[in-house]
This record gives C-alpha cells, sequence and structure tokens, in this order.
C-alpha cells in the first residue's frame, strides 16, 4: 500500500530516540471507543513499563516520512495450556497497538502486527493473542476478519472504586493470613496449574516488587496448616507504580456529580451518600490476581479478602482509585461475590488466538470450542 509520504518503516524500540515521539503517540491515542469516555494512560516517561516485567518483550515503532506514526508491544511466556502431549505452550502476548489519528485506515496497523508475528515466530512461539473490548469493532476486524485471529475467552473485567474515607468491613468470622512466597507459589501449582494460560514462571511474579503479597482466608477455629473446610486465596499487584491512568470524553455533567458528591463526602459526611472517585485526574490502581478457593463457604472468605485489600488500598497515597480483578467469563461464583461496580466493569472483555504454526491449526479449532475451565488465569504483568 502507498502511504504518499514516502516509504513506511517498521524497527524495533530505541528509548534513546523514540521515548518522547512515543509519549507524544500516546498522548493522542485513545483507548475506547470514540463515542464512549476513554482511558488516557500514562506510562511515566517508560513506554515499555508494561512489557518490561515479563520473560521476553519487544516494542516496533512504524516511522513514515520520518515521523513515528504507530507502536506495537508483545511479550512471550510458557503458559498451561490444553495442547497435547505436554499440555504446555509458548505464546506470544500483543498489546498497546496504536496508530496516530491522521495515519488510521491506511493498513499500518495490520503491518505492526504482521512484523510483530515474525518476531513471534522468529523465537518459536506456538500461539499469539490480545485482548479488547467486545464492542471495539476496530480492534475486532482488524485480528479477526483480516489477520485470522479466533474468538477464544470472554473474562469478565471487575472494577471495583476505593473509597478513601470509608473502610469495608471484613467478618470476624474469618482468619486472614499473608503467605510467604514459597507457600504461594506452591499452592498456585497445586492447585492453578491445569487452569488456562497459568504461567510457568509463577514464583518470578510472586518475587516481582510489584507484587505486593498473597493472602488466605480461612474460618476462624481452624488452622492453615491443616487444609480448612472452606478457604480462598489472592494475590495483588501495584500496577500504579508502572502507569496511570485518565478518563477522557466524559459528560461534564458526570464531571460536576463527581466533584459535587466529593464535597459532600468531604463536608457533610453524617449523609453517607457513595463518593466517586477522580478519574479526571491521573490516577493508579491494584489488580486481583491468583483468584482461588474451595469450600462451601468459599464466596464470604473471597469477599472478606476483597475487602482487606481494599482497606490496604484506601490506607495507601490516594492516586489508588481503584481495584481491578479479572476472572474467568464462567466463574459465576466468585464474580457474585468480588465486590464491584457494574457500571464501571466489563462483563464480557474478549480474547483471540491465532496458530502461529501449521501442526497446531486444527488445535485452535479444539482450544476455541472446547468448555473454559473455570479459573483463568491472568497475568498481573499484562493488565
Amino acid at each position: 500500500m502507498g502511504y504518499g509520504s514516502g516509504e513506511l518503516i517498521i524497527r524495533s524500540y530505541n528509548a534513546q530516540n523514540d521515548r518522547v515521539r512515543v509519549e507524544g503517540l500516546e498522548s493522542i491515542c485513545e483507548v475506547g471507543p470514540a463515542d464512549k469516555p476513554f482511558l488516557f494512560t500514562d506510562t511515566l516517561g517508560d513506554p515499555i513499563c508494561r512489557i518490561k516485567n515479563s520473560p521476553i518483550y519487544n516494542m516496533l515503532v512504524a516511522e513514515l516520512g520520518g515521523q513515528l506514526v504507530g507502536v506495537i508491544q508483545g511479550t512471550i511466556k510458557l503458559v498451561t495450556l490444553h495442547k497435547p502431549p505436554k499440555n504446555v505452550a509458548k505464546v506470544g502476548y500483543i498489546l498497546g497497538l496504536r496508530v496516530a489519528p491522521a495515519y488510521r485506515r491506511h493498513g499500518i496497523g495490520s503491518r505492526l502486527v504482521t512484523k510483530l508475528e515474525e518476531w513471534f515466530v522468529a523465537c518459536d512461539v506456538d500461539y499469539t493473542y490480545m485482548a479488547t473490548e467486545k464492542d471495539n469493532e476496530a480492534s475486532y476486524k482488524l485480528f479477526v476478519n483480516k489477520l485470522g485471529y479466533v474468538k477464544f475467552r470472554t473474562p469478565a473485567i471487575l472494577v471495583n472504586p476505593v473509597n478513601h474515607h470509608r473502610s469495608s468491613q471484613i467478618s470476624s468470622n474469618f482468619k486472614l493470613t499473608k503467605l510467604k512466597i514459597e507457600e504461594a507459589e506452591s499452592l498456585y501449582r497445586k492447585y492453578l496449574s491445569s487452569t488456562e494460560f497459568f504461567p510457568i514462571d509463577i514464583g518470578n511474579i510472586l518475587r516481582n516488587k510489584l507484587s505486593l503479597g498473597t493472602w488466605v482466608s480461612y474460618p476462624k477455629g481452624e488452622t492453615w496448616g491443616k487444609v480448612p473446610t472452606s478457604w480462598a486465596m489472592l494475590s495483588v499487584w501495584n500496577s500504579g507504580e508502572l502507569f496511570k491512568l485518565r478518563l477522557g470524553n466524559v459528560p461534564i455533567s458526570c464531571f460536576m456529580y463527581t466533584k459535587s458528591s466529593q464535597l459532600i463526602q468531604k463536608f457533610l459526611p453524617c449523609f453517607k451518600l457513595p463518593s466517586i472517585p477522580d478519574f479526571f485526574n491521573p490516577f493508579g490502581f491494584y489488580f486481583i490476581y491468583g483468584v482461588y478457593g474451595e469450600g462451601p463457604l468459599y464466596g464470604k472468605l473471597v469477599k472478606s479478602l476483597c475487602n482487606f485489600v481494599h482497606n490496604m488500598a484506601s490506607s495507601k497515597p490516594k492516586d489508588c482509585k481503584v481495584i481491578v480483578t479479572e476472572i474467568g467469563g464462567n466463574d459465576t461464583r466468585s464474580k457474585l461475590h468480588i465486590p464491584h461496580r457494574k457500571s464501571m466493569s466489563c462483563s464480557e472483555d474478549l480474547w483471540c488466538i491465532k496458530s502461529l504454526k501449521n501442526e497446531d491449526r486444527k488445535s485452535v479449532h479444539k482450544l476455541t470450542t472446547m468448555p473454559p475451565t473455570r479459573a483463568l488465569f491472568v497475568d498481573p504483568r499484562e493488565v
């Protein structure tokens, strides 16, 4: 395809030469449908912040006539995937695809994806996958209709705003314990190693400085040394240390309502009206991952853990505005009990997958048609 301004050049990102230009591109690229509120990403001066904690990563930039017009990022890791005989696959994750608004609909996005796939192939990747909003038509048309990706899973993204003026209640009938990293890794390998997309290097995730810890909850009167009759566990990742978010394209009425609710909460707390967090300034968030548990009290126990995380976030600097949890789309048991605000959450995110090896083409069909496991491990490094 001709671009009018010269040859399109796609190459690896160079921090010294490209950092400022990539930040400029990010600032003009919204994430989400143009007719709805969307998120701006503030990478805090480090464009590769979202991928640099992954085992292998790469960022490509597209130049046209000396101007940077597009970027894309990718990561590679080993995960559990039902791919006989070993049920382990090397997967490449695509994220951060951005094309400058003035240069869209010229095939630059597809060229960036194709180049990244070529890097995946050179690294012997089995499958590549991406995540997008189910109503993001442009992304769906590019990946599914044009590039051969197929719908794989539809996880739910649950968002709970942090109230810095009020603590969440934690039942006195339950005990909460923070696990040592070795204990947490052992538990995850025992109970979640067979779930889809479980990362083989789970220990590296748990030892990362952004992972704030792993907690378990179980009934008082029982001991953790013996497996309790009911228990729940989760881990917390501090995404706000890597990058910030800011809401854009919001109606002025919503902005005014937010500000007024915050004033009422501050000066008239006796009314106990729910305060809406300020999402118009850059904010951080905690990401809950590795949610699992067993027993008849699991729902109440996981809710108790989530309330504990909320209180932990509310005691920190006020730029931590939300707690995000992503779970398998059919994990209704967890969804019922994880606190979240429906209006801020996404009941169906969309994961699409593609085989990069001819011998695996048939296995993709099996992967996309077989019933998903209840639990889905979402890697916090890819949020």
